[in-house]
């Protein structure tokens, strides 16, 4: 189902691909794609690519800026209408990824996981998934992470394509972008334990 769907999109999809790149190439700079590793199935690191939404902006001693000081408002249109996600269509068709998963989130996180938790990598991550349709950024970790697992006892063809459905409801009402008070997200520091993302 990965193949059939995402092939025909990435073709589909080419005007679009070749218009926001454009577009964040000139108001954003180079490299219009983000790359980072992050966790895929079992754990085995995979680059994850997203158009950038964020300039490279630093304070005076190098450091990167905190993100609310470094997303742009093209960036956070690109971030509401969920077109920075597109380049992971090349995720799926690389096999890196599914179309419905729990989230490649950091690596960093690996170590920080509960036994429980950690269960989320028994299956590939996806572009979206059962916790981005109850909820996205607007729940807390430990909710998330449950979300998470329940997907990975119950899935089925079924489940995905009840996800995939509801995945464009939310993308249409732009809900659950981000948290609270927050640019993106709070950092997962362990269960119990966050701090704010620099």
């Amino acid at each position: 189902m990965d193949l059939a769907v995402c092939v025909p999109a990435v073709i589909a999809l080419l005007p679009v691909y070749a218009a926001v790149a454009l577009l964040v190439r000139l108001k954003l700079g180079s490299p219009v794609l983000f790359r980072q590793q992050r966790p895929g199935l079992y754990g085995r690191p995979f680059h994850v690519l997203k158009f950038r939404t964020m300039t490279d902006a630093t304070d005076a001693e190098g450091r990167p800026l905190p993100d609310e000081a470094r997303l742009t408002p093209f960036g956070q249109l690109l971030r509401k209408l969920s077109l920075d996600e597109l380049p992971q269509l090349f995720n799926v068709i690389r096999g890196d990824m599914s179309l419905v998963g729990p989230r490649p989130l950091l690596m960093e996180y690996l170590q920080l996981y509960t036994e429980e938790q950690a269960k989320r990598h028994d299956v590939r991550p996806g572009i979206t998934g059962w916790a981005q349709v109850n909820g996205r950024n607007a729940v807390s970790w430990e909710e998330k992470f449950r979300l998470d697992v329940w997907y990975v006892r119950n899935r089925s063809l079924a489940l995905d394509l009840r996800i995939l459905v509801r995945t464009v409801v939310k993308v249409l009402k732009r809900e659950g972008i981000q948290q609270q008070g927050q640019a993106t997200v709070v950092k997962f520091a362990g269960s119990g334990e966050m701090e704010n993302v620099s």
